[in-house]
């Protein structure tokens, strides 16, 4: 039986913003439009249905966001409206929210903050795309027919139902999230939102207040109450990834909430009550971390009700090939080509690989191979150069092996460019390295932009901008 994704409407005079933020709700699953108007809307009411949810803009020629707001409030009082205004004083916020706004949106956003707040408000929807894969398709790839993985599908089967904390172990790039998202799709809190935080991945003293939210006014540079993880998973689930690098003032927080499903804002004085399912995960061996004291025992209990383990790539070789067929078709999608074919030769050098960077190890070089192969069937020539040789253990992980030797065949490609007459070659290479920069991060970093960003050292709207002039291109 097939769904519908939920509907969404932005409505932007602005251009460049309804571009931006209609993109990211379109890769985050849903069905959106864009209008520049207030009257735009209305003319699109009259021949359809209204949507799930509405974002709008408040200054823009015609009627203001206001206005429109008003006039959907008393035809479709249960679309939820999201208010955008680069002015927040008290009287564009208030009269937002006077008017039936569901959430007053400050510009300029952040798109991963946007696409959050439209999974809050369309968390009741039967296809709300809390636990929906990336649009990328290939994170959904828990595959395996190795009696390994088959263990552990039989087991995330029986501990879906159960309400019990989950610890993930596992290497690096075996697919820890994975696992918790599997666990969340099939059990009873489905329906409700999944909710990730890479632990490692937040400055330390930022990590509280992104757990547990804030209060206007808790610290400096906090103008406004921001809802934490915990609060965001209120009857779903909250994966906690890389959970032996949290501070140890917070594991003492931590555990305090795992153990009465209550706590406070930073800065506030309202006791929060949630429902929370917490699945941790870690590549570390907590217990050796217990005994050096940089974790404490008794919220590694808490957390380790029950334990998978994920075995690494090289102990199910027998599964690569199911993998590479799934990445590769992602990549297809992704790029809008043909999917590569691996030959015989080429899935056997594959086998004979050990995966140090285990599952997405495989799925970067995928990636590269549905960029850069030249025919539809992938040999092992084209393999040269994304793999260690054998023998050369000492070469670090998805390392090329002519890695330094990049401006020499940046030299060759302009030479056959100018000899073949061909003009504006700097523009060219110029959007090629964009390219190949944006992709290469977006796959290291599981499609997340605003790491990808970080990671390119750039800024997340200027990446966001690059990505859509390459889609619109393309």
């Amino acid at each position: 039986m097939t769904t519908t994704a939920p509907r969404v409407w932005v409505v932007d005079d602005d251009r460049s913003v309804r571009f931006v933020l209609a993109t990211a709700l379109t890769e985050a699953g849903y069905d959106v439009s864009g209008f520049d108007s207030a009257q735009a809307v209305r003319d699109a009411l009259a021949q359809k249905p209204a949507p799930d949810l509405l974002f709008t803009d408040v200054r823009m020629p015609g009627d203001s966001g206001l206005q429109l707001l008003d006039a959907l409030k008393q035809k479709h009082p249960q679309l939820p409206v999201v208010v955008m205004s680069a002015y927040t004083d008290v009287a564009s916020t208030a009269g937002a929210f006077r008017g039936g706004a569901h959430e007053f949106l400050s510009k300029p956003f952040d798109l991963d903050e946007a696409v959050a707040l439209a999974a809050r408000v369309l968390g009741d929807h039967d296809t709300a795309p809390d636990d929906a894969p990336p649009p990328s398709g290939d994170s959904d790839a828990l595959v395996g027919d190795t009696p390994a993985m088959q263990q552990l599908f039989r087991a995330i089967g029986r501990l879906a139902q159960a309400p019990v904390s989950v610890l993930v172990t596992g290497e690096t790039g075996t697919g820890k999230e994975l696992v918790a998202r599997a666990l969340h799709r099939e059990s009873p809190r489905a329906r409700k939102p999944f909710v990730a935080l890479n632990t490692a991945a937040i400055p330390a003293e930022l990590l509280e207040s992104e757990l547990f939210g804030h209060e206007a006014g808790a610290f400096t540079g906090a103008s406004r109450r921001y809802i934490g993880r915990f609060e965001q998973a209120d009857g779903g689930t909250l994966f906690l990834d890389e959970i032996g690098d949290m501070p140890a003032s917070l594991q003492t927080r931590l555990l305090r909430v795992l153990a009465e499903d209550e706590f406070f804002r930073v800065g506030g004085r309202e006791l929060i009550r949630v429902d929370v399912r917490v699945i941790a995960a870690t590549h570390q061996d907590l217990e050796r971390l217990v005994a050096e004291g940089r974790f404490r025992a008794d919220l590694l209990h808490r957390l380790d009700v029950v334990r998978l383990k994920l075995p690494p790539l090289r102990e199910r070789r027998e599964d690569v090939g199911q993998l590479a067929e799934r990445f590769l078709q992602a990549a297809a999608d992704r790029l809008d080509a043909p999917p590569k074919r691996l030959g015989r030769a080429a899935l056997q050098r594959l086998r004979d690989h050990d995966w140090p960077g285990n599952v997405r190890e495989l799925q970067n070089l995928c990636w590269r191979l549905a960029a850069l192969a030249p025919a539809d069937l992938v040999t092992p020539q084209d393999l040269e150069g994304l793999l260690p040789v054998a023998g050369d253990a000492q070469r670090p992980v998805d390392t090329p092996v002519h890695a330094d030797s990049w401006d020499d065949a940046l030299r060759a490609w302009a030479d056959t460019r100018l000899r073949a007459g061909d003009a504006d070659i700097h523009a060219q290479a110029r959007e090629r390295l964009d390219r190949a920069l944006l992709e290469t991060a977006l796959v290291h970093t599981g499609g997340r932009r605003a790491e990808a960003a970080t990671r390119l050292g750039v800024g997340r709207n200027t990446l966001t901008r690059k990505l859509g002039a390459r889609g619109r291109r393309g």
